[in-house]
């Protein structure tokens, strides 16, 4: 599990960004073709020496606050295979809020880890007020008879908390009162790194590891060595949106020497 791992290194999780999905605005028409896009990324964030991927509908846009049963069944399908072909970690991200159905697939489909953007705080968003899932979440997987990590958003990207307590209140929420496994800080938007201060000021607080959700690259990772761990989508990509494995190589590189 990925606590494990965190005992032992700084975590790097790599992010899948699937094309549009059956169910969303864009979708292409051949599955098969994201499925094997999916195995390919993830084969290569192994190879460039990632501790675990998140399998996620990035591309899914416009969002909905939960999405079609079809999008729900593609990422079961896409999930599976991903984790039949890599032996590392492999997470679920179903965008916008879907906690308790990515809960769902990582049981039924062999993943370990879910991540969840509103877990315990409510925001508003362009998919409109979304609604905290902690309680959702963990009566999914007493009803599964399985533990799946969670790894909860805090103030999450592209989203505004209708309520903005002190951050000490707000991290006690999420592990104490909500069970967070790993809390996670981001910036505004997809690719931009949170505030250092912020972030090490969370780790001063929390209880349960913290991980840097968006923006981290070579050149600004030493400013977040107070956290546990990194998620990374952007920098690793290609021009293609395929998962480089020499970037990959290259931030692992980078998170090891802090």
């Amino acid at each position: 599990m990925l606590r494990d791992i965190a005992e032992r290194r700084r975590l790097l999780i790599c992010v899948v960004h699937l094309p549009p999905l059956p169910g969303s605005a864009r979708y292409g028409g051949d599955l098969e073709e994201i499925v094997d896009f999916a195995v390919k990324c993830a084969r290569n964030a192994e190879d460039g020496g990632a501790d675990a991927v998140i399998v996620e509908n990035f591309n899914d846009n416009p969002f909905l606050k939960k999405p079609s049963l079809e999008t729900l069944i593609a990422m079961s399908v896409i999930v599976r295979e991903v984790v039949k072909n890599v032996s590392i970690c492999v997470g679920v991200n179903v965008l916008r809020n879907a906690c308790s159905e990515a809960v769902c697939i990582a049981s039924i489909c062999g993943a370990s880890f879910i991540r969840c953007n509103a877990y315990c705080q409510p925001v508003t968003c362009p998919e409109g007020i979304v609604e905290p899932e902690a309680g959702h979440v963990w009566r999914t997987m007493r009803s599964l008879g399985r533990r799946i990590e969670v790894l909860a958003d805090i103030n999450v990207k592209h989203a505004y908390p209708l309520y903005s307590p002190d951050p000490e209140d707000l991290v006690h929420d999420c592990v104490d009162r909500c069970l967070a496994d790993f809390l996670v800080i981001t910036g505004t938007r997809t690719g931009h790194p949170p505030d250092p201060n912020a972030v090490c000021n969370i780790c001063r607080i929390s209880s349960v590891p913290v991980l840097v959700g968006s923006g981290v690259n070579p050149s600004n990772i030493v400013l977040y060595k107070c956290a546990k761990g990194i998620i990374v989508g952007t920098y690793i990509k290609d021009e293609r949106g395929i998962i480089d494995p020499r970037r990959v190589e290259r931030i692992r590189r980078e998170l090891d020497s802090l």
